[in-house]
């Protein structure tokens, strides 16, 4: 399949069924820790991987925001920027400029472990932001993109170039580069599972009926 098409099934998808073809294929431990949250009223967020690494700083840079807007220009469309910032709370790394930068590059959202600014300008675009809080202080002088497009690692979860991402209000999961075809080809067959039993429990059958019958709960 085609990047066009992985963006058109995840669009259909919710993380729990991924998680459980992602369970099933031996890839358990792929799920960010929980205080990673929508931090928009858009709370779906899905695509292409592209990771980033922030590191608290004491003072401004020599040339500040410079990996950061590099960061934005490069984004393609369909790309989800995943940022690993130490759980840093001390400023608001994300913001309505940088928001309006994605959305031209048809960038489809960002995940980070820091804080997001400007959430009333960035709820209004409809642009998908998780992370772990709000800060309204600049980010210049406390924390600063170091490092762009080698793997890194969230909650354990190990993260690079090119693996997916699917996000709702349940959580994030990445599916690996190398597992995505057939990951998202069972998600559809179990979506359409999922329909099947919930219509004939909707037609009087049993929990136990439907379970033995096709294996989903």
């Amino acid at each position: 399949m085609a990047h066009e098409d992985y963006l058109k099934i995840l669009e259909s998808l919710y993380v729990a069924v991924v998680c459980d073809i992602l369970d099933d294929l031996g890839y358990r431990n792929q799920i960010m820790e929980t205080d990673i949250r929508p931090l928009t009223k858009n709370s779906k967020l899905f695509g292409r991987v592209v990771t980033a690494r922030a590191e608290n700083v004491n003072e401004t840079p020599e040339e500040p925001y410079k990996l950061e807007m590099k960061m934005i220009d490069d984004l393609t469309s369909g790309d989800v920027l995943l940022v690993e910032a130490g759980h840093n709370r001390s400023c608001g790394m994300w913001g309505e400029l940088l928001t309006t930068a994605a959305i031209a590059n048809k960038g489809h959202g960002v995940v980070m472990t820091a804080c997001t600014r400007d959430h009333w300008a960035i709820d209004e675009m409809g642009f998908p932001v998780f992370g772990i809080g709000y800060h309204p202080a600049d980010s210049k002088a406390r924390l600063d993109i170091v490092e762009l497009g080698s793997p890194i690692e969230i909650s354990g979860v190990k993260c690079k170039n090119g693996d997916y991402i699917i996000a709702d209000f349940d959580g994030v999961v990445i599916i690996p580069q190398e597992a995505i075809d057939e990951t998202l080809t069972k998600s559809v067959e179990k979506v359409s599972g999922e329909n099947r039993v919930r219509q004939e429990i909707l037609d009087g059958a049993s929990m136990t009926e439907v379970f033995a019958k096709y294996g989903i709960l």
